[in-house]
């Protein structure tokens, strides 16, 4: 009988980390769930194996090379890992920005993935049919006044995970890129503005239908599960509100 495939989940605490660590286990996967709010990921994992589903939680913060390295010697083989841990610091301009929340987020979004995926790319080699998806943004793809850091946090991971695949192709590992545009979770946008929810709440006014977690989740399961043969390089996902980064339909 073959073993369950395990697939990790970084950034699993919240929003999509947490929507695509659902989705995965309904496709049948053991899900590792990794985040730095311990009782957020164990609430979800007891959530998920009451659900009748298979699903463990590990306190990790992915900037942390010494307990990423650790984190990987649990495994022998591996055969998804979703790189999702990241997030957007304030909405300053290029003039005024502080460097302070630009290294946060490079160091999150940009060395969080590459510490996870070089920590744990020999066990999803080791598997024979590895994937890594990278759960990118549009803000990887196009820019936007105030948005400067972000966007190039998220242009670098982009960059990482086009640049992986063109350095490991012929191994059994697929690299996949998925970029949301506009989804409204609980968290991306309040984190953002440091807890001002009514700047949070900006973002979306009069937008018809954001994404939601669970969009970008199901784009998640449609892409991992795909024949051994099949790599969605890239997934660009937005509303149909949103036409780009600066063109959204509102009814205000």
């Amino acid at each position: 009988m073959a073993a369950t495939p395990i697939a990790v989940i970084t950034g699993a605490s919240s929003g999509i980390g947490a929507a695509t660590a659902r989705r995965l286990a309904a496709e049948g996967y053991r899900v590792v769930l990794t985040a730095r709010r311990k009782d957020r990921i164990e609430a979800l994992a007891e959530e998920i194996v009451a659900a009748g589903h298979q699903a463990t939680a590990y306190a990790l913060d992915v900037t942390d090379r010494a307990a990423v390295d650790e984190f990987a010697t649990a495994f022998r083989s591996l055969a998804v890992l979703v790189n999702n841990a990241g997030g957007a610091l304030g909405a300053d301009p290029v003039a005024t920005g502080d460097p302070a929340d630009w290294r946060q987020m490079f160091e999150t979004n940009v060395v969080g993935t590459l510490n996870i995926t070089q920590a744990l790319l020999p066990a999803l080699t080791a598997s024979g049919d590895g994937t890594v998806v990278v759960l990118t943004s549009t803000a990887g793809h196009g820019t936007y006044e105030g948005g400067a850091g972000y966007v190039a946090a998220k242009h670098g991971e982009h960059v990482l995970a086009e640049t992986l695949r063109l350095e490991i192709v012929g191994t059994p590992v697929r690299v996949v890129e998925i970029a949301p545009g506009m989804v409204k979770t609980d968290e991306f946008a309040t984190n953002r503005f440091r807890g001002d929810k009514e700047k949070a709440a900006k973002v979306y006014a009069g937008v018809d239908a954001p994404l939601t977690a669970e969009d970008v989740a199901d784009t998640v399961g449609w892409a991992v599960t795909r024949p051994s043969h099949v790599n969605i390089d890239l997934l660009v996902v937005r509303p149909r509100a949103q036409a780009s980064n600066t063109k959204v339909h509102r009814t205000l």
